[in-house]
């Protein structure tokens, strides 16, 4: 196991991919798909589309243990209390992950029959596992052994630079170690992100930042916004890997490192893992 800043781009000056990864709605082992086996890391969603799915940790353990990828669980604050979130983390320790991203989790509709539970914001979630970290728990009790964590945490810059820069900047202070942001299309946005949080924390964000790159299909389905010239593109029969081979190689000049990889997600909720390992294997030749 390894930590992801460890291996980031600020760390070793090469390109480090992470890969979204969906898990199941299956409880059978052999029902979770191989994720490309040429990226490092791999990072499991928490519960995607709000439905009953494998939890991440468990997620985590048979990605590393079936296909010797280097994983990381992802932990949102919607449906669990301190307790039970604090606990889970203790869990993933004794099951030796140690790469985590805190993210708040999709919002419940009118049509769901679960509540939201929100205990933590997820800057507050970071915080605690940063307290973890120090061997603390969340009512100020000292744990046996502290926790040793790698954090992650997200933004999405088509909610506002201002905005998620401020946040980035908060999650940071938190005890945040890398970044990941949904889907850029537009390289002056990692510029205008970079010098926004610049400005707000006083000085360069050190904090490694893993640009979203989503990769499309003509009937898949985004849950980030894409601009008009990618639907034109995909209508006209262009390779949605190609697409995002294009967007990397603009955002590579904008001082973009590394890449957190979207794979494209079909309409029955499947992911095509078989073009994130495409995009991959051809953007190392860019």
């Amino acid at each position: 196991m390894v930590k992801v800043t460890d291996l980031s781009g600020a760390a070793t000056g090469r390109t480090r991919y992470i890969c979204d990864y969906s898990p199941p709605r299956s409880g059978r082992p052999e029902d979770l798909p191989a994720p490309p086996d040429n990226v490092r890391f791999v990072s499991a969603a928490y519960n995607p589309g709000r439905a009953v799915r494998v939890n991440s940790v468990a997620t985590a353990v048979v990605l590393r243990d079936r296909y010797n990828a280097d994983p990381i669980f992802t932990l949102a604050t919607r449906d669990m209390n301190r307790l039970a979130l604090e606990s889970m983390l203790l869990g993933a320790q004794a099951l030796a992950l140690e790469n985590v991203i805190v993210v708040a989790g999709d919002p419940f509709g009118p049509q769901d029959s679960a509540s939201s539970v929100n205990d933590y914001r997820a800057t507050d979630l970071i915080a605690a596992v940063a307290n973890l970290n120090q061997g603390v728990d969340y009512r100020g009790r000292t744990l046996r052994a502290p926790t040793d964590f790698c954090i992650g945490a997200t933004v999405d810059l088509e909610r506002g630079i201002d905005r998620e820069a401020s946040l980035a900047v908060r999650k940071v202070e938190s005890g945040a170690h890398f970044l990941i942001t949904q889907p850029v299309f537009d390289p002056a946005d990692v510029e205008r992100f970079s010098n926004a949080c610049a400005r707000i924390a006083g000085g360069p964000l050190d904090t490694p930042v893993f640009y979203g790159v989503g990769l499309m299909e003509p009937d898949g389905v985004s849950f980030a916004a894409v601009p008009r010239w990618v639907s034109d593109d995909l209508e006209r029969g262009r390779s949605g890997v190609d697409i995002a081979l294009q967007v990397w190689a603009e955002l590579r000049p904008a001082g973009v490192v590394d890449c957190y990889v979207v794979p494209p997600i079909r309409r029955s909720g499947a992911r095509n893992y078989a073009a994130a390992r495409e995009f991959v294997e051809r953007a190392a030749d860019l």
